[in-house]
């Protein structure tokens, strides 16, 4: 056997081969272009006694470089009390998977009831799903949700203001659903309310997304969209910050249908892209479209609270074309990580990390207005995330503040740089990225 964790002999592999028609493992790849196939040795320590493999490891880990952090862009260094990982690291809670079996499965079963509803709180709405991979994965998902919910109706429109990362991963999901996409433009930094209003008058529009706060960390305003949606017979989707929704006026506020978004501003380590959080909340009415499983709580023969599968519309369940979604893994685990979170922190704890976010960045903002070498590219209110113009060479800065342990704002381009501050954030490390961007 050529490898003892792969169970197939090689009359096995011989005999799925000869079916296939080809002669080897290797002809299974011929169509990789040559110029990318690795043909040199991997780079792979002989055995190691464990003393050696700790060292090794540990001399690994010290080439990650700990930055001081002052980008957003969709990802906030927010801090993380230290009971979440500890608690997320059990063996019962790693190793969990779908809750088929409510008699054996009560703990999964309550924590993901109790995360849908801490966001069904934030959000507004009535229910919420567990859950999704990120927040553009569930815009996407949302999109089919309208699609499906309108019936007739094929044509989705995204503000232009969302995040470019969740535009295009809906676009390619549209492309291959046979839904058509259109953008609303921008007009200073928000949504044009009246290009908004003007593609709903051709009756093809099944939903519209716009999202709070939006890229460049503004909080739209949205007084009078909702109605302008319905009387088109159209859905509307807010894109929310979960986080921010603790200060914020929510989508059911606002008179949304529909709420998504990345629950990764609910303390998660920005990780290096992952793993993130997607919800979806959504009112009754779009319950039996939304991908993903409720779960709900009920009595036990005895009279007990219990917790059950109360709505799971999977592939596995039913026709695979009239599933409502083929997301079908359970990401409870970083549900999980919000659902600790939460609780640690409550209400009024979540509140704090806002109200202290957006005094760092107002900080940060002021101070930067204060020294003539920028400009506020938007007049608009922001909570913890703003956009600036500049002349400054802010490739050649970035390129000095990494040098000092320092991630700086993210260039738009045009002179446009983007800051996020988040409660971790000091006067003193705010202070000091002013005071090294002014550098000669």
């Amino acid at each position: 056997m050529p490898n003892k964790y792969i169970p197939h002999t090689e009359e096995d592999i011989r005999e799925m081969l000869d079916r296939i028609g080809v002669q080897s493992l290797r002809d299974l790849y011929s169509d990789v272009p040559q110029e990318v196939v690795f043909e040199g040795e991997y780079s792979i320590p002989s055995a190691m006694s464990e003393i050696e493999l700790r060292r090794h490891f540990k001399e690994l880990g010290e080439k990650n470089k700990a930055l001081t952090v002052f980008a957003g862009g969709g990802a906030y260094d927010h801090y993380s009390p230290s009971t979440v990982a500890h608690l997320l690291a059990r063996s019962e809670f790693y190793t969990a998977y779908t809750p088929y079996q409510p008699e054996i499965s009560q703990g999964t079963l309550q924590y993901i009831f109790e995360y849908q509803s801490m966001i069904s709180e934030l959000t507004g709405m009535e229910a919420t799903n567990a859950s999704m991979y990120d927040g553009a994965t569930a815009a996407a998902e949302v999109m089919f949700m309208m699609v499906a919910s309108s019936k007739k109706k094929n044509r989705v429109l995204l503000s232009s203001t969302l995040s470019e990362r969740v535009i295009n991963v809906v676009r390619t999901y549209a492309k291959f659903h046979g839904v058509k996409v259109s953008l609303i433009v921008e007009k200073d930094g928000v949504t044009d309310l009246d290009m908004l209003a003007k593609e709903l008058e051709d009756d093809d529009v099944a939903g519209v997304i716009l999202p709070t706060p939006n890229k460049y960390g503004i909080v739209e305003d949205f007084t009078g969209v909702a109605d302008t949606i319905h009387s088109a017979k159209g859905y509307f989707a807010v894109f929310a910050d979960p986080s921010a929704l603790a200060v914020l006026r929510t989508p059911s506020e606002w008179g949304a249908d529909v709420a998504c978004g990345d629950g990764q501003t609910l303390g998660m380590p920005l990780a290096f892209g992952g793993p993130y959080l997607g919800f979806i909340s959504c009112n009754k009415g779009m319950l039996r479209k939304m991908p993903g499983r409720v779960v709900g709580a009920t009595k036990d023969a005895d009279g007990k609270r219990g917790f059950v599968l109360t709505l799971q519309a999977r592939e596995q369940h039913i026709r695979r074309e009239k599933a409502t979604s083929n997301i079908c893994s359970n990401q409870s685990l970083m549900a999980l990580y919000a659902t600790i979170y939460l609780s640690l922190l409550g209400k009024e704890g979540l509140k704090e990390v806002n109200v202290l976010s957006a005094d760092g960045a107002h900080y940060l903002f002021n101070r930067l207005i204060s020294t003539g070498k920028f400009q506020p590219a938007f007049e608009k209110p922001f909570l913890k995330e703003f956009v600036v113009k500049t002349d400054l060479d802010i490739d050649k800065i970035n390129a000095r503040l990494l040098e000092k342990g320092i991630m700086g704002g993210l260039s738009l381009g045009n002179g446009l740089v983007e800051f996020a501050v988040t409660e971790k954030r000091t006067k003193e490390e705010i202070d000091n990225l002013v005071e090294l961007m002014l550098e000669d």
